[in-house]
């Protein structure tokens, strides 16, 4: 139905009710690709085109998304993969069809297509690099909708991938967006690539004069207690060595709950193991210095002090 509606025809009936001046304002001709003269009615029939194209592409996303995949027995990353794909060969292909439609010789924009791959190699190259990272990523999916990635100074979960750049929220609720080929060229944690469980490390230390094994026997017991740590795999309990001021240990603990807000388990186990400490009368150090002071045969200069008048 696009198509004809499209077609570059002789000018309808419609024209016929335009003045002379009318029909030559809109019939102008401002250059020509090949045989097709470029008028500002071709290039208002062209912006129509393109608006009705882009929102079917974006009303068969949202259909294939949200009634034909839905069927499908394969993860949410896999579905918004396949329905980008199709969004785009959708528009590739319906591009194609409407420039043939309106008469456009394609093999006439070779030349046109030369000058532009210029361009792209001196002004667009990042654009470029990002929309092709954006394929790789969607095609391979080393991340994935829902991941919690850290990349440089970014951490959190990954809620869209778009064609140029992927759309990362913070613990903060803060979105910031980040360029596909920092994703292709950079190294990325992915915390939750193959299993959602993520083990997450507590370091503690403790005064010289605690016992290691009571220790050790609080910490799991603060773990076994909070609900966001999984019974298996098994929390344990590593004696890292000794601090300056502290026996250092760390309380490892596996979590699917909370993969995506590690800080607030941490938090959560710092307050029941200070509850547990305080009872137990386990002593929690502090930074402090032995200062010793050496005999001398040195003698040092004695000034009486001077009395008030």
């Amino acid at each position: 139905m696009i198509v004809p509606f499209l077609a570059f025809a002789p000018a309808p009936d419609w024209m016929n009710l335009l003045s002379s001046e009318s029909r030559h304002l809109i019939l102008y001709t401002f250059f020509k690709i090949g045989p097709l003269p470029i008028t500002p009615l071709f290039l208002a029939k062209a912006a129509v085109f393109l608006a009705l194209l882009i929102t079917i592409s974006h009303m068969v996303q949202r259909l294939l998304l949200g009634r034909l995949f839905r069927h499908l027995h394969i993860s949410e990353a896999q579905k918004f993969a396949l329905g980008r794909f199709a969004t785009y060969l959708l528009f590739l292909g319906g591009l194609f069809i409407g420039l043939q439609s309106l008469g456009v010789n394609l093999s006439s924009l070779v030349v046109f297509g030369g000058a532009v791959g210029v361009g792209v190699g001196l002004g667009l190259q990042n654009v470029v690099s990002n929309f092709v990272a954006g394929l790789i990523l969607l095609i391979e999916q080393p991340i994935r909708i829902g991941d919690r990635i850290e990349t440089k100074d970014t951490q959190g979960d990954v809620i869209k991938i778009a064609a140029r750049s992927t759309w990362v929220r913070t613990n903060d609720n803060v979105i910031i967006i980040v360029p596909n080929n920092e994703f292709i060229n950079n190294s990325v944690t992915n915390w939750t690539a193959n299993d959602p469980n993520v083990r997450i490390s507590v370091p503690v230390g403790v005064g010289y004069n605690s016992d290691p094994e009571q220790v050790r026997t609080l910490l799991l017991e603060a773990a076994h207690k909070n609900p966001d740590v999984l019974a298996d795999p098994k929390p344990d309990v590593v004696f890292i060595g000794y601090g300056d001021n502290s026996l250092d240990f760390a309380l490892r603990v596996w979590t699917c709950t909370r993969a995506h807000g590690p800080v607030v388990l941490k938090s959560d186990l710092y307050f029941a193991l200070f509850k547990l400490f305080t009872e137990h009368k386990i002593e929690l150090p502090f930074p402090q210095r032995d200062l010793h002071i050496r005999s001398s045969d040195i003698s040092l200069p004695f000034t009486p002090p001077v009395p008030e008048s």
